[in-house]
């Protein structure tokens, strides 16, 4: 027997992010999370670790403000990080307030780290050239401010007012969890300077811009640093907005647009040599038409666009170029797995590297025949590996690092299964079984539904853990249905605006063939899931009386005003249609045109929300918990007023499940529902 897997007992593991292997192939860098001495947050270090696997690891990084994930190697081993570390130059200031991202250089032999730039806005990431000091950097400026200085200055007038109101004329105005304002996030060059000076006047490369995508759409630089490639957002009314790849030249901030307004184009990469720059196409989509996705390669020198690995029927993400522009990686979910793919080029051949696991954060060593990643599964957290960078359907090879990832064991038992829709499409699902459940002992059945609605469960996840609850002793099931990626267009034409359509029938499909087995007791089943799969919960409560208790968090319920409040509520538009024409669309299967039924059915639902969250806003909650009550639906509401979309502070998180899994005791199991002290 082993212990018990508790979210504790989660909390304690290490959180690996952000692999980066150096120049020379002999370190590999690894960004390592952990609840901080607090107890109140997630705090990160930067840790070293030996490929050849002679040396053991070694912390690199040691701040009470923890590191970022924005890592990036410059050509003389060295390493550039974010981090909200106070500046060690800097008086104190008791007003000053949390210092934002700055950007740091850690010397590739170790010792003190060295400032480089820390605009007030802070730092969003980082680029650096292959074989030049040249930088790419993503910062967060105020609008029609010349420099950084401009920007400070703006900074103190808003501190010294006391002003935090925001003026818009553009939309949107909200991201994630942010508004955007007063600041945009820009597009700055600089080159390392000598000695231990810091990075002076940095380029602004499109000073006249609404703002650049950097997060979510990515930009990187050239080997010899002459240029960058990047997504602009190009506001064109509402709801249109053009997403477009443009080369910038860092001397003088010239730039040249890459691509045609037919599509929306993120994620670039710019090969070794300087010809070509891969990036992901996504399609426009309508109410008819589900968005598709394509890898491309740019030629620099004729504009020619080509696609590559059309014919794999797969969400490249992750793009990756080996050691010269003759290959290049990516990394794409498939079927229940997150594999790596390699492109030849200029052939167009592609194997699939990995066939089993998530496989992300893709270094290629020097010589071009190994490839470490980072590698989880859905019953193990993130591990280093190694693998060919040229055999297909490998299993990589753990690195025994001594980060601390290793050792990890639970009892569940995980299959993989898999039925047949009604119209023949094969569904696949995760199954995780409780050590004791078998058919003297059947356990009760939770049906997790995944979120996005475009998404799978194919690896560890700290967020939605199904061993937490089967070390309680309930089953858990992880279905993936229609909109779910991995499986071809084709699933996701099938539950295209559809919402409530065939995703619901795929999910119930799966619950129906796995209630059937003989470990489980059919007579005592729930359905969680978080946004879209909170969406689905809701849906679900509407639509049948079978599940004994709904777990709902983050969730869409009221679809007509969702679009009014979310952060970006015109980009539903390209699938539900335009709500001032026809709210046909949304009322079809907004889940709150089914409360009657819901009343009906009075299945007890648990409500989970933060104040934090922009895309999916406290108002559906709100909405939600009101009509519950009109109603008399037995059920409760866990709010958080200091959470996101996510619930990311560790007590919050023990608050989560603490409260999830009595929730699942109280009507499941028949016991009385425990309140925590801290509520």
């Amino acid at each position: 027997m082993t212990d018990p897997f508790t979210i504790d007992r989660m909390l304690s593991l290490p959180r690996l992010s952000a692999l980066r292997l150096s120049p020379d192939g002999k370190r590999l860098v690894v960004a390592v999370g952990r609840v901080a001495p607090d107890g109140k947050k997630m705090a990160t270090a930067l840790w070293q670790v030996d490929p050849a696997e002679g040396a053991p690891a070694r912390r690199l990084t040691r701040s009470t403000a923890g590191e970022g994930a924005a890592t990036a190697f410059l050509a003389d081993g060295s390493l550039l990080f974010t981090s909200s570390r106070p500046d060690p130059d800097a008086k104190p200031d008791k007003e000053a307030g949390k210092p934002a991202h700055a950007l740091w250089q850690l010397p590739a032999d170790g010792g003190e780290s060295r400032l480089l730039l820390a605009p007030r806005g802070g730092v969003s990431g980082v680029a650096a050239a292959r074989n030049a000091t040249a930088l790419a950097i993503g910062a967060s400026i105020f609008r029609h401010a010349g420099d950084l200085e401009a920007d400070a200055q703006r900074a103190e007038a808003r501190k010294d007012a006391g002003v935090e109101a925001l003026l818009f004329d553009d939309y949107p105005i909200r991201h994630w969890d942010h508004y955007l304002g007063p600041r945009v996030e820009r597009l700055l060059t600089a080159a390392i300077p000598d000695g231990d000076g810091r990075i002076q006047n940095p380029l602004d490369l499109d000073p006249t811009a609404a703002g650049v995508t950097f997060e979510d759409g990515g930009f990187d630089i050239s080997a010899d640093g002459s240029f960058v490639v990047a997504v602009r957002r190009v506001p064109n009314g509402v709801p249109e907005t053009f997403d477009d790849l443009v080369l910038y030249d860092t001397s003088t901030g010239e730039a040249r647009q890459l691509t045609p307004r037919n599509a929306s184009y993120g994620v670039p990469a710019i090969a070794p040599d300087g010809r070509h720059v891969a990036a992901v196409r996504w399609s426009w989509s309508s109410p008819q038409d589900a968005e598709q996705t394509a890898l491309i390669l740019i030629n620099l020198e004729t504009g020619d666009i080509r696609t590559l690995a059309d014919d794999v029927d797969r969400r490249p993400e992750h793009l990756t170029w080996g050691p010269d522009a003759s290959v290049l990686y990516f990394t794409a979910d498939d079927e229940g797995h997150h594999s790596a793919y390699r492109v030849e080029l200029p052939s167009g051949d592609v194997t699939r590297l990995t066939a089993s696991g998530a496989v992300t954060d893709l270094c290629p060593t020097p010589d071009g025949a190994s490839i470490y990643a980072l590698r989880s599964t859905v019953s193990n957290p993130a591990r280093i590996v190694r693998f060919d960078a040229r055999a297909a359907d490998q299993t990589p090879a753990e690195l025994p690092n001594g980060v601390g990832e290793g050792g990890i064991t639970v009892a569940s038992r995980v299959e993989r299964i898999g039925i047949t829709a009604a119209d023949g499409t094969p569904v696949g699902a995760w199954l995780v079984l409780p050590e004791a459940a078998s058919a003297a002992s059947p356990a009760p059945l939770v049906v997790f539904v995944h979120g996005g609605p475009l998404g799978s469960w194919n690896s560890w996840h700290w967020r939605w853990n199904p061993h937490i609850l089967a070390s309680r002793g309930f089953a858990v099931v992880l279905p993936d249905p229609a909109l779910s990626t991995g499986y071809g267009q084709h699933m996701l034409d099938r539950g295209w605006n559809q919402w409530g359509g065939t995703p619901y029938t795929d999910v119930m499909a799966v619950t129906d063939a796995v209630v059937a087995r003989p470990e489980i007791d059919a007579t005592r089943t729930a359905l969680m899931g978080g946004s879209y799969g909170g969406y689905m919960a809701n849906w679900v409560a509407g639509q049948t009386a079978r599940f004994s208790a709904i777990v709902t968090h983050a969730s869409l319920w009221e679809l007509v005003g969702f679009h009014g409040t979310t952060d970006h509520g015109p980009s539903w538009e390209l699938e539900m249609g335009d709500p001032y024409t026809d709210e046909g669309g949304y009322r079809r299967y907004s889940p709150r045109e089914n409360l009657k039924a819901m009343a009906e059915a009075k299945t007890p639902i648990l409500v989970i929300h933060g104040e934090l969250d922009h895309r999916v806003p406290i108002s559906e909650a709100l909405i939600l918990w009101t009509d519950l009550r009109r109603m008399g639906i037995p059920g409760k509401f866990l709010y958080f007023p200091d959470e996101n979309h996510w619930v990311l502070k560790p007590q919050n998180a023990r608050l989560w499940y603490g409260t999830v899994l009595s929730f699942l005791d109280e009507h499941l199991n028949g016991t009385a529902f425990e309140r925590d002290a801290l509520l």
